[in-house]
């Protein structure tokens, strides 16, 4: 637990195995991150060691923001400790849950991916189960190289890492390691079917992977569960409520829940999600009273409403590859997002249900498509209605 959650024995843990780490050091007081950061470089992340959902963390453009997140989160760290790292913002993040049994039977349970790039917090990202833009080689790649990080950990029990990838290179850093069950394990459970809490909790009785359920069967915690699915996990805002709060997201969390949604693809389990959050949505596309008057801002500045900027983006003509170099969101996702556009556009040129042909109906409902969001592209009722 002291080497994943030490910033400094974390860093010197993985270097003594050769996985690199995003260049960084850890500091004690104020002045010495001020120093670091003039030595690395502008912007910076600060992760303060022993909090958690990234509290007193932060992203520094200049030194007068590190002066003031810097001051924050040695305050809050119980042993006045923050990480200043070199921000690579824009890199892929990548985590899986692993699971390692005393007899050193070990492997990972579910792969992640974040649609925000590197930058946002995995609380504040919507996250996507399994990877869905890497290739099989990358996947299996990361996963080897989780086994072999918790294994040298000696980490006996349920865990998470995290990666910054670069997919273009393959080039990857471990950002971190919770040695514990954290918020990713609950999603990583309810995603894949494996009890990770319940396995975790034997595991520290003293029962083996294979001791746990009955081997061969579904019910065995000794392999991982195949899936034939994917989830969507979105994270709800309340900042509405609250009276000056900035709607910029970033490394330190502001949601205040999560939902997740089930689909056989991106387009269907994104429409569903952003239906489920609360926030008055139809799905990706539908949404007239949502509108943005500086979209590239939008779409440059992270917040809660990003991806509804994103839809008004591509219905404006925007291309994949604007969107991509204002976001940093992976062209796979924003592709995924188009088609959700295109088809909009579809049923637009029908004027009544009658006129759809039943493929369409299908192929719509395969996108994700509620039953309001047909009639209002269809039927297009005065008002919006």
């Amino acid at each position: 637990i002291e080497k994943a959650e030490d910033r400094l024995l974390f860093k010197q843990t993985m270097e003594s195995i050769g996985q690199p780490c995003i260049p960084s050091d850890v500091v004690e007081t104020l002045e010495d991150a001020l120093e670091l950061a003039e030595k690395i470089g502008y912007p910076v992340i600060v992760r303060p060691a022993f909090t958690m959902g990234g509290e007193g963390g932060g992203i520094c453009k200049t030194r007068e923001e590190l002066e003031v997140i810097a001051e924050a989160g040695l305050r809050l760290s119980p042993i006045t400790q923050i990480l200043v790292e070199k921000c690579i913002s824009g890199w892929k993040e990548i985590e899986f849950e692993v699971i390692r049994d005393a007899n050193d039977h070990c492997f990972t349970v579910a792969s992640m991916e974040n649609f925000d790039p590197l930058g946002i917090h995995t609380g504040e990202s919507i996250v996507v189960a399994p990877t869905c833009s890497l290739t099989e080689e990358q996947v299996t790649m990361l996963q080897q190289l989780s086994i072999q990080c918790i294994r040298h950990l000696g980490i006996v029990g349920e865990c998470n890492i995290q990666y910054a990838f670069n997919a273009e290179t393959n080039d990857y850093r471990i950002i971190e390691v919770n040695a514990r069950l954290s918020r990713s394990s609950a999603l990583a459970s309810k995603a894949t079917g494996y009890p990770l809490a319940f396995v975790a909790a034997k595991i520290a009785l003293g029962y083996t992977l294979d001791e746990i359920g009955e081997m061969g069967t579904p019910n065995s915690a000794y392999v991982a569960p195949q899936l034939d699915y994917m989830i969507c996990k979105i994270p709800r805002w309340d900042l509405t409520k609250f009276a000056g709060v900035s709607r910029r997201i970033g490394s330190s969390m502001k949601s205040v829940g999560e939902i997740m949604s089930i689909g056989r693809s991106f387009e269907e389990i994104i429409q569903k999600g952003l239906r489920m959050i609360g926030q008055g949505m139809h799905g990706f596309v539908g949404n007239d009273h949502t509108r943005f008057e500086n979209l590239d801002d939008e779409l440059a500045n992270p917040t809660d409403l990003r991806i509804f900027a994103i839809a008004q983006a591509l219905e404006e003509g925007y291309t994949i590859e604007r969107i991509y170099e204002l976001t940093k969101i992976d062209p796979w996702f924003i592709g995924k997002l188009k088609n959700i556009v295109d088809f909009k556009a579809l049923l637009l040129t029908f004027n009544t249900l009658e006129d759809v042909p039943a493929e369409t109906l299908r192929r719509a409902k395969e996108l994700g498509f509620s039953d309001f969001q047909i009639a209002r592209f269809v039927l297009k009722p005065e008002g919006g209605n």
